[in-house]
């Protein structure tokens, strides 16, 4: 029981985070309206899916100065567990830009064109593509030991090109997402102070849940590779 303490909390925060964030009162924002409920979804997923990769490059760090390969298969589980956040946030992203920023008559279709030359969503989706990579690249390589090293060294690299794909170069060019100045929909000034309650535990609920997963999946990993030298 000491042991699932985290497990219990995230269940907590996650049901806390669904009631809380369909059920409490909202700002009455234009263009927004309702959509903005989907800030404790779409925004907490993409900050997860930072710390899922961040705790994996750290561990391809570790691998490289240790090669120990316990690292190697927390670092694949934990960048497989960060697309996964990775998808589910791009995807909730998009469709909340439909709703906001096209044709409110016809938002899931109707100027699509304009809508996928958005700069966020381009590195969004080159920065996923990046570590979609990483996971043909390892699965491209046969010997255990230098899969694990060439693993390492190009998850640091795709590490390395989150901040320019989705926070730099989406912020020097023109953009509706949030964060560029004179940007029509959200301005995080705007949010309420209950709406804030429910942003962090959000954040925490996924994050907890994305650490859930990866652990599932270290441990089913550890059982395959023992089945195999067995």
């Amino acid at each position: 029981m000491r042991k699932s303490w985290w497990k219990i909390t995230c269940i907590v925060l996650l049901v806390f985070t669904f009631t809380a964030g369909l059920l409490i009162t909202i700002p009455d924002l234009p263009i927004l309206g309702e959509t903005i409920r989907n800030l404790f979804f779409h925004v907490a997923m993409w900050m997860a899916m930072m710390t899922m990769f961040t705790i994996s490059v750290v561990h391809s760090v570790r691998y490289l100065r240790t090669f120990d390969l316990k690292y190697d298969i927390n670092a694949r589980a934990y960048a497989s567990t960060g697309i996964l956040l990775g998808v589910l946030g791009y995807s909730t992203g998009a469709i909340w830009m439909s709703f906001t920023w096209g044709d409110p008559n016809n938002p899931a279709f109707a100027s699509f064109s304009a809508l996928a030359r958005e700069p966020k969503l381009i590195g969004a989706a080159i920065a996923l593509l990046i570590y979609f990579a990483y996971m043909v690249l390892r699965d491209s390589i046969q010997d255990m030991d230098k899969k694990a090293r060439v693993s390492a060294v190009y998850n640091i690299f795709a590490f390395a090109m989150l901040f320019p794909t989705i926070w730099i170069i989406p912020r020097i060019l023109p953009s509706l997402h949030p964060g560029r100045e004179g940007n029509p929909a959200l301005n995080f000034k705007d949010v309420s102070s209950s709406m804030r309650i429910v942003e962090w535990p959000a954040f925490i609920g996924w994050t907890l849940l994305g650490v859930w997963i990866t652990t599932l999946k270290i441990r089913f990993s550890l059982l395959k590779e023992k089945k195999l030298f067995s």
